[in-house]
């Protein structure tokens, strides 16, 4: 795989996980007390990072702010999204 393809993907999995991860903040699923506290302007790309695809835990990072969401579903989607790989 290309680095532009990676690229593309990670900016593409950063949109779709952009509207489900604020949802899953909205909903006080972030184990993060300080994300919950304070809203993030999305001006610089979203990447969502799965370390272990077998884990409900996504890192959502933007610009230097990172925040913990624990949610099995936007894993599963995530990974649907890449075609399960």
């Amino acid at each position: 795989m290309s680095e532009t393809s990676r690229r593309s993907m990670i900016a593409a999995a950063g949109v779709g996980a952009a509207a489900v991860g604020a949802a899953a903040l909205v909903g006080g699923s972030a184990t993060s007390a300080s994300a919950r506290s304070r809203s993030i302007s999305a001006q610089e790309p979203l990447v969502a990072y799965v370390e272990d695809h077998r884990s409900d835990r996504v890192t959502l990072m933007i610009g230097e702010d990172e925040v913990v969401v624990r949610d099995r579903d936007l894993v599963t989607r995530l990974l649907a999204a890449m075609g399960g790989k």
